[in-house]
């Protein structure tokens, strides 16, 4: 624990200013980090009256790589980003929490870590889930007092509810655990915390991403122990940045587009006595495409063909950046985004023709990154798809160009500009 005085005077000082560089990557970003941090130990201290304080972290997170390909028990490939929730801490008998988004203080009573129904899809739930799950794990756990703010936009496909869950796991290894509990243990956690007490079916790519941090390549073959690896790769070092950009299509009645995706899959599996894709070898699915059609759709066989080279690819862009080849890397990324929208079909309902956000947004990045045969960057669907965000890898001169002309079409703001965090869930200070 650090005095508060004393943290905002070598926050304000600029003596931290190294360790904000080294873990948000952006230099232009310590002056608005330095108001945010100092902001929040105010807030804090102006609600909870504790002097002694601690500071922790967690990121946002983007898929690079391994689009629809986690539900059927494949590779996928996600970042880290830039963007987190932060939380001022104090170690209490019981959790209290305020969030900037919100009005009022949360309370849990840490003896009473049930599940509620009437809960389901609160930020309670996610702290309750989160508690009980460590408890259940066998981890010591306790209460605490804590000011909330995150920059992670909701629904922008960046993972906010992954980083809330990931914040809340670390503050309890932190201060219960001494820092011990595994990073992939906290991601099976916040899994658990979304899955049975917040109500939602998810995977488990969003915790790995934001609680490892980095990027990280995760094999889902065994779903019950997933292979994660992190693959050591600076984004800013090539001198390209992320940019996500929110389309503000509306995801209302998508549901059935969504779920159709998995179903029809498996429905392609089912022809060769599996469940999942992943269970069937690429070569056995390629030699009986036209049972696939048959059976089950003419869809069904291109998004199977979409999974399998899907598939193949996260492996190809993990070993060119193990082998320094950035831009085999980034051809994989744009064949993976080709195969997105011609096979997967997943960036507009054909329900919906007259609406194409992340197609007109796909179109425009196309022509700006590769215009006069320049090639500025690459850009693929991201996340479900359907509508919501597209991600696109942009070197950092063509970066300004780029987000003026995404902003100007979809609205001020709608253009992030990231990079990729080298660490997840942490203790800063």
């Amino acid at each position: 624990m650090t005095n508060y005085c004393k943290l905002k005077e070598e926050i304000i000082s600029k003596s931290l200013d190294n360790v904000l560089l080294e873990i948000y990557k952006d230099s232009s970003l310590i002056p608005y980090l330095q108001e945010r941090f100092c902001t929040a130990i105010d807030r804090f201290h102006d609600i909870f009256h504790d002097d002694d304080i601690e500071i922790y972290s967690a990121p946002g997170r983007t898929e690079v790589g391994g689009n629809h390909t986690d539900h059927q028990h494949g590779r996928v490939l996600a970042a880290s980003i830039n963007k987190d929730a932060i939380a001022v801490v104090s170690a209490a008998e019981n959790v209290k929490l305020l969030s900037s988004a919100s009005d009022s203080i949360i309370s849990i009573n840490i003896n009473d870590l049930d599940k509620k129904d009437s809960e389901e899809g609160t930020t309670e739930s996610l702290i309750r889930g989160v508690l009980a799950g460590l408890k259940k794990s066998g981890f010591k756990i306790g209460g605490f007092n804590a000011y909330v703010t995150s920059d992670v936009l909701i629904g922008a496909g960046l993972s906010s509810s992954a980083a809330f869950e990931t914040l809340i796991g670390t503050i309890i290894s932190g201060l219960y655990n001494n820092g011990e509990i595994s990073p992939i243990e906290i991601a099976k956690i916040g899994q658990y915390a979304e899955n049975v007490y917040f109500g939602k079916p998810c995977g488990l790519m969003d915790q790995m991403a934001s609680s490892v941090g980095g990027l990280v390549t995760i094999d889902f073959k065994d779903p019950s122990t997933p292979i994660v690896e992190k693959v050591d790769f600076d984004l800013s070092s090539k001198g390209y940045s992320l940019c996500i950009t929110d389309t503000k299509a509306d995801h209302v009645n998508l549901t059935p587009d969504y779920a159709a995706v998995p179903e029809e899959m498996k429905k392609a599996a089912a022809v060769f006595g599996k469940e999942y894709l992943r269970e069937v070898s690429p070569e056995e699915i390629f030699a009986n495409i036209s049972l696939i059609r048959e059976k089950v759709s003419d869809r069904a066989a291109l998004r199977a063909l979409h999974f399998i080279t899907e598939n193949a690819r996260v492996e190809e862009q993990v070993n060119a950046l193990k082998n320094g080849d950035f831009s085999r890397f980034l051809k994989s990324v744009s064949a993976s985004g080709d195969s997105s929208f011609k096979y997967l079909q997943n960036v507009y309902t054909n329900r919906d023709i007259d609406h194409q956000a992340v197609s007109i947004a796909l179109a425009i990045s196309d022509i700006l990154l590769h215009k006069d045969n320049s090639h500025h960057g690459v850009a693929r669907v991201h996340g479900g798809g359907f509508a919501g965000t597209i991600a696109a890898f942009v070197e950092n001169d063509y970066v300004s160009t780029y987000k003026e002309k995404m902003d100007k079409t979809f609205g001020e703001g709608s253009c992030s500009i990231l990079q990729i965090r080298p660490v997840g869930g942490i203790k800063l200070f």
